[in-house]
């Protein structure tokens, strides 16, 4: 692994796009169509971004999404914050798959990925109260049925595999830390939880969260200014400073898959601070050294 940049690091950031997004989230790259997608999940819209060309596409969203994940066999599972459905790109409809938490207005869905096995790993938060334990995790199946994994979390948002599959990684957010579980690929469940890295409050409180393909941690985090990678043994491995103060989430695209694209928001500054801090809100992109790995896609 490549040593941790200089502190202060923030001309290597390149800023791809002014896009202006209230809270940027969930970034993923569609090898096929060498494109970026990304949702906006206080707009109820879908962007993609085509690096060869520049060519930005907006999509409205009839349910106001807060991940995309692809399907095998095409199209699109969107985790929203009234559940789970299936997103027709070109109709634009939406086809309901499940929410079990519908009978709390205070918890929805928050984010989501895919296991080695295809099935969907999914959290949910207070939307209302943060700091309440309130959020859950929960595994998709390809049959749709639907599994508790975990319960008990102050906003179950990032969530990411390792390379090989077998552990799971969950930022906890308004508890400040990184979770890791051991995780049954065959079975689809959870063991063994712990911390795997605790975040400084100065650094902001962890957010999006990828696995590149050297097995280390990337870490968004709300607020603080910090981009943090994290070797497979949880420790510290480098720190970048961010040109805006919220970076929600990354996603590694291009040919090579060696651009790393970060996500960004807005979402609760003070108008003051907006102004003084442009491109919150935009994409961003850098080249950290490192290449990443292809999200696997949805068998259901």
């Amino acid at each position: 692994m490549s040593g941790q940049p200089a502190a202060g690091e923030r001309a290597r950031f390149e800023h791809v796009l002014a896009v202006g997004n209230e809270i940027g989230e969930a970034p993923i790259w569609v090898p096929e169509e060498q494109r970026l997608y990304w949702v906006d999940t206080e707009g109820s819209k879908a962007f993609s971004y085509r690096p060869c060309d520049s060519e930005t596409r907006c999509y409205e969203l009839a349910m106001p999404a807060t991940a995309l994940l692809r399907r095998r066999g095409g199209g699109w599972v969107a985790v929203t914050k009234k559940g789970l459905a299936f997103w027709d790109q070109g109709s634009g409809a939406f086809e309901f798959i499940v929410d079990p938490v519908a009978d709390n207005p205070a918890l929805c869905f928050n984010d989501g990925a895919v296991d080695r096995s295809g099935r969907i790993v999914s959290g949910t938060m207070n939307f209302h109260e943060h700091k309440r334990k309130d959020g859950a995790v929960f595994r998709l199946d390809t049959d749709l049925s639907l599994s508790t994994l975990d319960t008990g979390l102050s906003v179950a948002n990032g969530l990411a595999f390792s390379p090989d599959g077998r552990t799971l990684y969950v930022s906890e957010q308004f508890a400040g830390r990184i979770l890791a579980y051991d995780y049954d690929c065959a079975a689809g469940k959870v063991s063994g939880r712990r911390i795997f890295a605790e975040v400084d409050a100065g650094e902001g409180l962890p957010d999006g969260l990828i696995v590149d393909a050297e097995g280390c941690v990337w870490n968004g985090r709300w607020g603080g200014f910090t981009l943090a990678r994290y070797a497979p043994d949880g420790s510290l491995d480098r720190k970048y400073t961010l040109p805006v103060e919220t970076g929600t989430c990354m996603a590694f695209g291009g040919e090579d898959l060696r651009d790393l694209y970060v996500t960004t928001a807005w979402y609760g500054m003070e108008p003051a601070a907006r102004r003084a801090t442009s491109g919150c809100g935009d994409l961003y992109r850098i080249r950290p050294g490192v290449a990443g790995i292809l999200e696997p896609r949805f068998a259901g």
